[in-house]
């Protein structure tokens, strides 16, 4: 007998769909020589800190420093907790029992993997597979591209022994301790210090860090003034607006009018006007981030919620495995594709198989290929409204890329010569036959020029007009996305994305492939979803329509990190990213991944002790600092400053934690309310200029601390 695990109930379904008639049993399913059962997602979990080192008895059951970092020689993994981490969920126990005694049965002699094709899903079957099994089986892998009947029954009779994933394997096991690290370690230091919780993580810092950054630099952007050279003069009735690329500054204005006298001075012809008709490309089929992206730029669909339909489509069998990565299919699957193909032609609609490098090409693809449809076709009804928008989305563009009909356009470009001074060039573009464009949502809209010839006299009027610069634009679903993929890509400005849209979405991608498979994007097409997920709910960041801004909790947990001086940001995260790539390709072992991770963890917790002048440790929260000197009562380290119990009965001494952009140790806290005055501190920032001086504080009479500049 075969024992088939799968990740979930639904994906047991849809295998046992794709072998035959089975009977329902307690926990699993049997028939045609084959036992199916399956997990609830993760039935295993890390075990926490305190199972490899408990806490002192004086913590009573709370987050403690003493216990902190916690590096284990070995991860050790538990049946997954209740919510309120009291024991074992009851509903996973059973069904680990019943994976047990399947596992163990004298009948079965081969056990199959059917976790989800990827790294996440190769790990929750095997850590099943190895908790559960006590003697010698055979081992495989099924791994399914779609959960159609078709491709179940072909990938059953095509199963890989499950060594040939060990490298598949390695990776999410480093990815699964590492993030444990970071985030078990991290987040309980951070919490211990700042006296509130703050979810610390690998990705979810980076991501939360950039929302900070771009709405800090709108915050306080202030806007600069510019003069540009325009002419919008009327030639043969139509206005020919003309921009030049030189601008002044304000205190300019007379060299921008005599450069504008000259220019009008010595007239424009047209030089050249180019036409020609131009097939044009569709777009790329999706990943799920340019699926996300589309998704909520036209429906304002958040990732979580797009994701959520995307991944029951799948799992429905309308859609391949959703978790991808690439926009590009394995010349493997050419076969695949003229099956589909032809199902979509039997509804009616033109398509024809293409065998192009632009759909076929192995070296775009890590491990799925991009989301398409399957043959399988859904009909009326059988779609919500939600669900038929999102599969429509992906169908279109399949139909798009593979349209018998071609989208043709006339392409216009028109020179404009200004005497000897500059050349100005007009683009437009004319829909001429629609093609593939009448299935695809994303059209392109005629872009039209007026009508000129080469030789023609053009009439010209430049003037000085004020510009204001613009302010960066907060991340969009479509522009955080693109900037997780790549990090250290310079984002283009928007006016020229716009301009060259068309061109944008077929340029050459791989320099950005190579980047995604070297493993520099932020998080992964698998877990970035989840994690801007758990950022909104933690009330880090916020999305409104389709646009994220930063909350107050967020500036917060940042502003916090860098007070802390834990400074997790793009380079630590992508550096850890290329690592895990390197387990994945099998040029790093499991454990040296987790040793740079480890490193990186325990110089939070080895920072040496700083001169007090320079010395930024502001202990934990809840720490005695001294006595108020106003009413005699215990001063304790808060959330936001030092500040006296005895705030209750009115006394309203504080001290703030941090002052212009310097934090406040512990240690000059307290030499202030022993002496009257700290140490010199260095490295205060001026508000207004933004320049760094040194300071003693000193107490005043009220229980004020000012700057004290005197020796």
């Amino acid at each position: 007998m075969v024992l088939i695990i799968a990740e979930k109930p639904s994906l047991a379904r849809n295998i046992a769909a794709g072998i035959g008639q089975m009977q329902r049993r307690d926990g699993y399913l049997e028939g045609c020589g084959y036992f199916i059962t399956w997990a609830f997602g993760h039935l295993f979990s890390l075990a926490d800190i305190e199972a490899y080192s408990p806490a002192p008895a004086s913590a009573n059951g709370h987050w403690c420093m003493e216990n902190l970092p916690c590096i284990p020689e070995e991860f050790r993994f538990e049946l997954r907790r209740t919510s309120d981490k009291k024991g074992v969920d009851a509903g996973v126990k059973k069904q680990f029992e019943t994976i047990k005694y399947l596992c163990n049965r004298p009948d079965v002699d081969t056990i199959v993997n059917a976790g989800d094709a990827d790294r996440e899903g190769e790990i929750i079957v095997r850590l099943c597979i190895r908790h559960a099994l006590t003697s010698k089986k055979v081992l495989k892998r099924l791994w399914l591209p779609d959960q159609t009947p078709e491709t179940v029954a072909a990938a059953l009779a095509d199963m890989k022994d499950e060594a040939e994933y060990e490298n598949l394997a390695g990776e999410g096991y480093a990815r699964t301790y590492v993030d444990w690290l970071y985030g078990v370690n991290l987040t309980r230091y951070a919490t211990l210090k700042c006296g509130t919780l703050l979810r610390v993580g690998r990705v979810i810092i980076p991501i939360v860090r950039a929302i900070y950054e771009r709405d800090m630099a709108i915050r306080h952007f202030v806007p600069g003034k510019y003069l540009a050279i325009v002419s919008n003069a009327e030639t043969n009735g139509e206005k020919v607006e003309l921009t030049s690329k030189k601008k002044f500054d304000q205190k300019e204005k007379e060299k921008a009018e005599a450069l504008c006298a000259a220019y009008n001075a010595a007239g424009a012809v047209v030089t050249n006007v180019k036409r020609k008709k131009d097939n044009l490309a569709p777009g790329k089929l999706f990943s799920l981030s340019k699926l996300q992206n589309l998704l909520g730029k036209k429906h304002k669909m958040s990732m979580s919620d797009s994701l959520e339909i995307i991944q029951g489509l799948y799992e429905k069998g309308y859609l391949t495995y959703p978790r991808t990565n690439s926009e590009y299919l394995a010349t493997a699957e050419k076969d695949k594709m003229k099956k589909i193909l032809a199902q979509i032609q039997k509804i009616g609609y033109p398509v024809k198989f293409k065998d192009s490098p632009k759909i076929f090409d192995d070296s775009k693809i890590e491990s799925h290929s991009a989301l398409t449809p399957t043959y399988k076709i859904p009909g009326k009804g059988d779609l919500s409204d939600r669900e038929n928008l999102v599969y429509a989305t992906v169908f279109r563009r399949f139909v798009a890329v593979f349209c018998a009909e071609p989208c043709v356009a006339e392409r216009t470009e028109i020179t404009i010569k200004v005497g000897d001074f500059e050349e100005f060039t007009l683009k437009g573009l004319v829909i001429v036959e629609r093609g593939w464009m009448k299935y695809d949502d994303a059209t392109q809209k005629d872009k039209m020029l007026p009508k000129l010839e080469k030789g023609d006299k053009v009439e010209i009027a430049f003037a000085p007009v004020e510009k204001e610069t613009s302010p960066p634009k907060h991340y969009t679903i479509e522009t955080l996305n693109n900037y997780l993929k790549n990090p250290f890509r310079e984002e283009k400005a928007a006016a020229e994305q716009a301009e060259h849209a068309e061109d944008e979405e077929n340029a050459d991608d791989t320099e950005e492939y190579r980047a995604v498979l070297e493993g520099l994007e932020l998080g992964t097409e698998a877990t970035r979803t989840g994690i801007i997920d758990n950022a909104r709910k933690s009330q880090y960041i916020a999305l409104n329509k389709d646009v994220y801004t930063i909350l107050p909790g967020g500036e917060y947990l940042i502003e916090s990190l860098d007070h802390l001086e834990i400074r997790m940001d793009k380079h630590r995260t992508s550096e850890l990213g290329r690592a895990l790539k390197r387990v994945f390709r099998g040029q790093m072992s499991v454990e040296e991944s987790v040793a740079l991770a480890a490193a990186e963890v325990r110089a939070v917790f080895e920072q040496q002790a700083a001169p007090i002048e320079e010395d930024k440790d502001i202990g934990l929260y809840g720490d005695v600092v001294g006595k108020c000197p106003l009413c005699g009562k215990e001063v304790v380290r808060g959330k936001f400053s030092y500040g006296c119990k005895g705030y209750r009965e009115g006394c309203k001494f504080r001290l703030n934690l941090f002052i212009c952009n310097r934090a406040i140790s512990v240690s000059n806290a307290k030499l202030l309310l022993e002496t009257g005055r700290t140490a010199k501190i260095k490295n205060f920032i001026s508000r207004k200029s933004g320049k760094a001086f040194d300071a003693y504080l000193r107490l005043e009479k009220d229980g004020n601390a000012v700057f004290d500049f005197s020796p």
